[in-house]
């Protein structure tokens, strides 16, 4: 877990404070020294979906007796749809991967759905058949939080003293890119995290190596207390996280398990984008008014690239390098980039090629080139288009469709301020600072502004 560029001074409060569609991401057209062509829009056309996750044994055809009677089962339980996504699952390979942190297959995450207890306001069938279908096309996974009936209103006014629930525009496009990327990558993780985030314990264990996080262990143990999630170190590379949403996410699961409209999050969306902001936000988040604290954010809204990239490190067990391209001056504003273009080009067409998605954050300017917002999407793969140059296929979770969505690589690249890469594919291109390192300078930075704040303050009153 590393970050490049983070001497520079950088827009870190990646927060959609505003709904950011991919057709209104504004050209940048005064970004100072680089001058490159833009699309007037982005291109916006459906392209097959190519399910694609990395499995050391690819197996699509039931070999046992155990795993032909959880099939059955399994067909006995579903409607018509689900019965297709779960033939799909098996025929492209899906169904039998093992490649999760327990080896268990999706199938045996799939059947443990079905067949055991959902914690209470859940339903097994509905998130066996939302797990499904998520992993059949990972597209359908939004961020889009649902309204709360009228006969749930009271309750839930209770459990915030008055604050608004009423969430219009969510901050949760970290972590629902990164519940796509394990539908999309890891199917059997996936539905190894549907289970145990479903189930009465509302948690889930993963094991990880603690060099994914730092070179050193003590670094590493460091990063795990200071974002403060459960674990246990079992030896001098190995802990064990439990991986949680935050208390009020049942409450969300359960209404959208009842009242779910088109286009909202499934329950299980709600549990997995939960879990994650907890992750990312040092178990600080609330469900039901989709803000958080925590000691690296002074916004209340989303996650932060280092919060992202710790994130993404202990889902996955990866270690990821955050590389920051923009520079932006201390008034947020976009003045430059720390490397070309063809080299932007080149490191995240390198990430994809070894079978990675990338999951990108991008800025939205003004007309004197200050950021106003910022949003989260994932690079899934790249095509030609008809005129010979690159397009970027990506995945966006606040696009109100089921389907990707396409970006001309000149288009895209002058708008992406930072990058989640493997190691491998920036390790010989740049001098890598550990993440912690980050991390420890903006905790510091934060708890000197706040004590200065409350000296400002004692020195008002008095």
């Amino acid at each position: 877990m590393y970050s490049f560029n983070i001497n520079t001074s950088l827009y870190n409060n990646y927060n959609t404070v505003k709904s950011v569609r991919t057709e209104s991401v504004s050209n940048n057209s005064k970004t100072v020294n680089e001058k490159p062509s833009f699309t007037s829009n982005p291109i916006m056309t459906q392209v097959p979906y190519n399910p694609a996750f990395a499995a050391s044994n690819l197996r699509t055809e039931l070999s046992s007796k155990d795993e032909k009677a959880k099939y059955n089962e399994l067909v006995k339980m579903l409607d018509r749809d689900s019965k297709k996504h779960l033939n799909v699952l098996l025929k492209t390979g899906a169904l039998l991967d093992s490649s999760s942190n327990d080896n268990s297959t999706t199938l045996d995450n799939l059947y443990k759905i079905a067949t055991t207890p959902r914690a209470q306001g859940l339903n097994n069938i509905t998130i066996l058949k939302d797990t499904i279908a998520s992993i059949a096309d990972p597209h359908i996974i939004t961020q889009q939080f649902g309204n709360i009936p009228q006969q749930y209103k009271a309750q839930v006014a209770s459990l915030e003293n008055g604050q608004d629930v009423n969430v219009e525009h969510s901050g949760t496009c970290v972590s629902a890119s990164i519940e796509f990327n394990l539908a999309d990558k890891h199917p059997a993780e996936f539905a190894r995290f549907a289970e145990g985030l479903s189930s009465p314990a509302l948690a889930v264990k993963k094991d990880i190596k603690l060099n994914n996080l730092a070179d050193n262990t003590l670094d590493a143990i460091w990063l795990l207390n200071a974002f403060e999630i459960p674990y246990t170190a079992n030896d001098y590379n190995k802990a064990t996280l439990t991986f949680a949403p935050d208390k009020n996410a049942i409450v969300r699961a359960h209404i959208q398990t009842v009242d779910r409209d088109k286009y909202e999050r499934s329950a299980l969306d709600v549990l997995m984008q939960s879990t994650f902001m907890q992750v990312g936000s040092q178990q600080s988040y609330d469900s039901l008014i989709d803000k958080r604290a925590g000691k690296f954010n002074q916004n209340d809204k989303g996650l932060i690239e280092f919060e992202k990239t710790f994130t993404e490190s202990v889902v996955e067990d990866k270690n990821k390098i955050s590389v920051t391209y923009q520079t932006v001056d201390e008034n947020a504003r976009l003045v430059g980039y720390e490397t070309d273009f063809n080299t932007m080009k080149k490191q995240i067409t390198d990430a994809l090629s070894l079978g990675d998605n990338v999951i990108i954050g991008y800025t939205q300017v003004d007309s004197n080139n200050t950021i106003i917002n910022g949003h989260e999407i994932t690079i899934t793969g790249t095509k030609l288009g008809k005129d010979g140059k690159l397009i970027f296929i990506c995945n966006d979770t606040d696009d109100n469709m089921s389907k990707p969505v396409e970006y001309s690589v000149d288009y895209l690249l002058p708008k992406i301020h930072h990058a989640a890469l493997p190691q491998s594919v920036v390790a010989n291109d740049v001098n890598l600072v550990e993440n912690w390192v980050e991390g420890l300078k903006t905790y510091k930075k934060l708890k000197q502004q706040a004590n200065q704040q409350g000296v400002n303050r004692l020195q008002i009153a008095a």
